[in-house]
């Protein structure tokens, strides 16, 4: 995803580890749009396992306000598994953190399933964004991250839960509609009200915050297919098929290239989709979102193209325990966007990018020292240079320390493990040590949990035999000493060039360096391998 593009909407952040008392295995969402209003119509199935005894459970949802705005529910039922029919009617409260307590029928146990269904109606005043786009016509567009499905759906919005998905929507009949997964059975149907009934259904667990639909009127093309199976489209609003379609259409190598150098691509269609989102893009799983303005084919977007792709094995597929662990999403996206693009254009769009992305990140730590990981209520706030570029910086040392091919094998053991899991930080960090048997337990200390960068003060001289030089480097940083793996090239009065790495882990540290003739300069850290904030080089006569 990308940072907002339009204003954000309001909403509350909160904490929901406390509520994972069941895991939710399915839900199946029947939803009724219209014109002649902003209300919609729904009715919730969601199929669960107790995670401990329960009597009762809670499920999120964002309860009607003074403004009009939010959902009512209408009652609340129970399935009974043998005969797969209604149960009883369920009791319900409402509780003070957009939440419905339910009291179940009868106790489960431990790993007990059940299935209860919600039926409810209400304006959302989040998560599905009901507007107009730029030619003046209605669209429907679900924008769930972070934690804003609760806004429409009933659900347990937390990225840890995942479940697989079926969206069945009814709306007029000119609209089109995109979702999760794939069509299913006579998922176009034309109801006898002169409505369309479209049924899409994803079996792949996700999070909630890459559940969506959109609803619009839209032209369709189809880009190729994956493995000969699996479609790639676009869908554009009509206006805009021409640049929109070409535009979208770089997709697919850069999905052929993701997988190639991840693994298989675990969806079974990617739809690419011109919509409303609050984001520059979001990326949904097996149909992203972009901005309105991304379909003009101005041939700017292929990096963002990129960014959203790389999110389908990072974010979607494997996903962060909690959005404290953002950067495992954010930060993967941002570095393999920099990967592909090095992959067409080569290393020196790379260097580029990253002294961008450099400078990006000092300039937000010297108004805002944050950590990486970061224990912020307010998770929109987590959108920010340490999430996705200090996270994708990260990435690119470790690559540099563990050459190429040790880079990608540590991505796609990660990637393996975790497929259809969630992961924090220090999951992926065993992944690392497992491939490189090394510890790398300081290097993620001090890059994740210190809300500075390094700064360095390097002194250096020719010693009198001009055949050696001494070098001082210092640790301006007020924090502990960081361990850098430091390269420096020596130039001669020739021009030569002599590459020398040196490791720095004190604040203070003198080195005595052969050359074997008188130096001219240094340039410090010439591949731009390490995450500096301020360097200053000076030469002692």
């Amino acid at each position: 995803m990308r940072k907002f593009l339009l204003i954000a909407t309001c909403f509350l952040s909160f904490s929901l580890c406390a509520q994972r008392t069941i895991d939710v295995l399915n839900y199946r969402f029947a939803i009724n749009l219209s014109d002649s209003s902003n209300r919609i119509y729904g009715k919730a199935d969601i199929e669960f396992r107790a995670q401990q005894p329960l009597q009762q459970i809670e499920i999120d949802l964002a309860k009607y306000d003074k403004n009009g705005k939010g959902m009512q529910v209408s009652q609340v039922g129970r399935y009974d598994h043998r005969q797969d029919t209604l149960a009883p009617r369920l009791s319900f409260e409402w509780l003070s953190n957009d939440r419905i307590r339910i009291d179940l029928d009868k106790p489960l146990a431990k790993d007990q399933e059940a299935r209860i269904w919600i039926e409810y109606h209400g304006i959302p005043r989040d998560g599905l964004i009901i507007s107009k786009n730029q030619y003046g016509e209605r669209t429907f567009f679900a924008d769930n991250w972070p934690n804003r499905a609760h806004q429409w759906i009933p659900c347990v919005d937390d990225p840890a839960d995942k479940a697989s998905v079926d969206f069945i929507v009814q709306a007029p009949y000119k609209y089109q509609v995109v979702s999760n997964g794939v069509p299913i059975g006579n998922s176009d149907q034309v109801l006898p009200d002169g409505n369309r009934l479209s049924h899409w259904m994803e079996k792949k667990p996700l999070p909630t915050k890459v559940m969506v639909i959109g609803v619009a009127r839209f032209a369709v093309d189809t880009v190729g297919f994956l493995w000969n199976t699996k479609p790639v489209t676009s869908w554009v609003f009509p206006q805009d098929s021409t640049s929109g379609f070409k535009t979208y259409a770089q997709a697919f190598p850069i999905l052929e290239w993701m997988q190639q150098y991840i693994g298989p691509y675990a969806y079974d269609k990617l739809a690419n989709v011109q919509s409303k989102t609050i984001f520059g893009g979001m990326e949904n799983a097996s149909a992203i979102f972009y901005f309105e303005n991304s379909a003009k084919g101005k041939g700017e977007e292929e990096a963002l193209i990129a960014h959203e792709i790389a999110h389908q094995w990072f974010g979607n597929m494997a996903t962060e325990k909690s959005f404290h662990h953002l950067w495992l999403s954010e930060g993967f996206a941002t570095y393999l966007t920099h990967l592909y693009l090095e992959s067409k254009y080569g290393e020196s769009l790379l260097k580029a990018r990253l002294q961008a992305d450099r400078e990006k990140i000092n300039e937000f730590l010297s108004s805002t020292p944050r950590s990486v990981i970061d224990s912020a209520a307010n998770y929109m706030s987590l959108l920010n240079a340490n999430s996705y570029e200090k996270g994708g910086w990260i990435l690119h040392m470790i690559r540099r320390q563990v050459g190429d091919a040790n880079f990608r094998r540590i991505l796609r053991a990660y990637y393996e493990t975790y497929e259809g899991k969630n992961a924090d930080t220090d999951d992926f960090r065993k992944i690392v040590a497992l491939i490189t048997q090394q510890d790398w337990s300081a290097f993620f200390s001090q890059w994740l949990t210190l809300k500075v960068n390094p700064s360095l003060q390097i002194q250096w001289q020719n010693n009198s035999d001009e055949k050696s030089i001494s070098l001082n480097v210092t640790q301006l940083q007020q924090t502990l000493p960081f361990q850098l793996n430091l390269a420096l090239d020596l130039i001669q009065k020739n021009g030569t060039k002599k590459r020398i790495k040196i490791e720095v882990h004190k604040s203070q540290q003198l080195f005595s360096i052969p050359t074997g003739s008188s130096i001219e300069s240094i340039v410090v850290d010439p591949d731009t391998e390490l995450l500096i904030d301020k360097l200053i080089v000076t030469q002692q006569e």
